[in-house]
């Protein structure tokens, strides 16, 4: 593991500083945007705006590369990223901060289009899953970082959005010096919606609905915690909460995943998610009790997002996976683009419990969904394939990268099936 991780160090440290200046930004919205005398309803926008670039970004950025190569477009859309983050103080209106928004989604999309690339070229068969799960580590790590730097100056000044900025073009050093040259991107022709529905409807309409939790989630979880009356300190601890459960309970759901009825399983976690939110609404009195709330909310969202992608593979054939992936990732980016919309017009008629209120009915409707698809196919556990953790911020090449890994392990299983069962019959005929 060592090895493998060896090769691929300098990108995954990259990756990290990277996602400490995009998760700085991201809860400064929330923080800085409530002085300012921004609206939650506007807060929201400006936070689906992001979500609306990186879904055009994870399209075009691919054809971007193809026409002049990965590194000329990940140093552009790098020096657009950083340059897009010193700019929000320089001008705070709303509408300038949804285009930037907007810009910074779409920006960092390719950026990792472009790194995901260059990491699932570095892999080999063998070693793509653990390249895939340390990518994942490294995010959630990067974003649990950038809620500490948080604390580090006046949320009200320039030096945070600075430090963002610098944070991200350091990044580009040990990604650009180590990086080789990168294939050709190609990514699979998607999947129609309707062949994907039809394959698993479970998959999509769960992808879809937990799409908008976890941009919920990333973008309105610091405009709930500013609008209850947080200081930075309480606001960047909520945070780095929900990604350090997303961090925690994603192996120990994982190793679960491979043992249990998948879809039993996705009630179960999206059920926990349920009752962590009504913690949550219930417990909003003590800042303690909302940590662990935020942990649980957190800890469930993400491993979701892998369980689902690994339920919809166990209804595909093997040659399918890769072009299911584009339409997972499709859908799944309209219901981020929804997601952060609905709770900000929740929040502005109920108030910050609204947060709450969006995020435990959505867990909610798919723990319904999950039971009442339960009552229409069933299901063993012993026709589960493998799982592997896949990050919801991951772009449809690493998506794709992660389907391959399951046809790979589908083929394994299927060849040492086909040999057992051959083994089992020359036994049998000896005899």
């Amino acid at each position: 593991m060592l090895q493998v991780l060896g090769g691929v160090w300098a990108l995954l440290l990259g990756m990290v500083l990277i996602m400490i200046g995009n998760g700085m930004q991201s809860t400064l919205m929330g923080v800085r945007g409530g002085p300012e005398g921004f609206s939650t309803l506007s807060l929201s926008i400006i936070t689906s705006g992001y979500f609306v670039g990186f879904l055009a970004g994870s399209r075009i950025a691919p054809l971007m590369i193809r026409h002049v190569g990965h590194v000329r477009v990940f140093a552009a859309l790098g020096s657009f990223m950083s340059a897009g983050l010193i700019l929000f103080p320089l001008i705070v209106e709303p509408w300038l901060w949804t285009l930037l928004r907007v810009g910074l989604g779409f920006c960092l999309s390719g950026v990792y289009v472009t790194a995901e690339s260059w990491l699932n070229n570095a892999a080999s068969n063998r070693t793509r899953g653990t390249v895939l799960s340390a990518y994942m580590v490294a995010q959630m790590l990067g974003m649990i970082a950038a809620q500490g730097a948080l604390n580090l100056a006046d949320a009200g000044g320039f030096a945070l959005f600075i430090l963002s900025s610098v944070l991200v073009s350091l990044s580009f050093a040990p990604i650009l010096l180590s990086a080789q040259p990168g294939p050709p991107t190609q990514v699979a022709k998607p999947m129609s919606l309707r062949q994907l529905y039809d394959r698993s409807p479970l998959g999509t309409v769960g992808t879809f609905l937990l799409g908008g939790v976890f941009s919920a989630q990333l973008g309105m979880a610091s405009v709930y915690g500013t609008a209850a009356g947080f200081g930075l300190r309480e606001v960047s601890l909520f945070v780095a909460a929900i990604f350090a459960g997303a961090l925690v309970l994603q192996f120990p759901i994982g190793w679960l995943s491979d043992r249990l009825d998948r879809r039993g399983l996705i009630l179960g976690v999206s059920a926990l998610g349920a009752a962590a939110c009504l913690g949550g609404l219930l417990l909003g009195g003590g800042f303690g009790p909302l940590l662990v709330a935020a942990f649980l909310m957190g800890g469930m969202a993400s491993p979701l997002y892998s369980l689902l992608i690994a339920y919809t593979n166990d209804y595909l054939e093997v040659e399918d996976m890769p072009a299911a992936s584009g339409g997972l990732v499709f859908i799944y980016g309209l219901g981020a683009i929804v997601g952060p919309l609905a709770t900000g017009q929740i929040m502005e008629l109920v108030g910050p419990d609204g947060f709450w209120a969006f995020l435990g009915a959505v867990f909610a409707a798919i723990t319904l969904y999950a039971a009442w698809r339960m009552t229409r196919r069933p299901v063993t556990a012993e026709e589960s394939r493998a799982y592997l953790g896949v990050v919801p911020t991951a772009s449809p090449v690493a998506v794709e990268a992660a389907q391959e890994w399951y046809a790979e392990e589908a083929e394994r299983a299927d060849e040492a099936e086909a040999a057992e069962a051959a083994e089992t019959g020359e036994e049998a005929t000896s005899r």
